[in-house]
């Protein structure tokens, strides 16, 4: 992404932040949080009275590239695991989407999306990992809301010294 464009998304998103509360600019849903004992009035957001975010990931065990059944079912909990990363990713940075639509005679030839998401987790705690049927793992993880705020903070100061140092 060009310099340009970071600086972009950092004024926008900083823009955003002055109006709106930090659990505003996750753009998830309410599902995306862990329930915890409501402490907020009526009138406020529901993921205000949300204290984590937690995410899962799933992986497939025959897949995996390797002929042994028990590395396989060790890659596959691996592979879960950073699925569940990069869903909690998505929920502290948001995604990238690119998405494109060809129309022609009035009629959508082509329709095409490319989605990417970039950041740094830290602090997540491993919640779980469970098999789910006969070839597949599930692991979930957990992750503080103010460690979220913090992560989401940070990024967005790196974006405007990156910007300001390509000035």
């Amino acid at each position: 992404m060009t310099s340009s464009r970071w600086l972009g998304l950092a004024l926008v998103l900083a823009s955003l932040g002055a109006c709106q509360s930090p659990a505003a600019l996750l753009g998830t849903g309410a599902s995306a949080f862990q329930s915890v004992a409501p402490t907020a009035t009526a009138g406020a957001p529901l993921v205000e009275r949300r204290e984590t975010l937690s995410a899962t990931g799933y992986a497939v065990v025959s897949v995996q590239g390797h002929r042994n059944p028990a590395q396989q079912r060790l890659l596959a909990i691996r592979a879960a695991k950073l699925d569940a990363y990069r869903s909690l990713t998505e929920q502290v940075y948001g995604l990238n989407l690119d998405a494109t639509t060809t129309v022609a005679d009035m009629m959508v030839q082509n329709d095409s999306f490319r989605t990417r998401v970039e950041g740094v987790i830290y602090g997540a705690k491993l919640v779980s990992i469970t098999p789910t049927g006969d070839d597949t793992y599930e692991t979930t993880l957990s992750l503080d809301k103010a460690v979220a705020q913090d992560l989401r903070a940070l990024y967005l100061g790196q974006l405007v010294t990156q910007a300001r140092a390509s000035n």
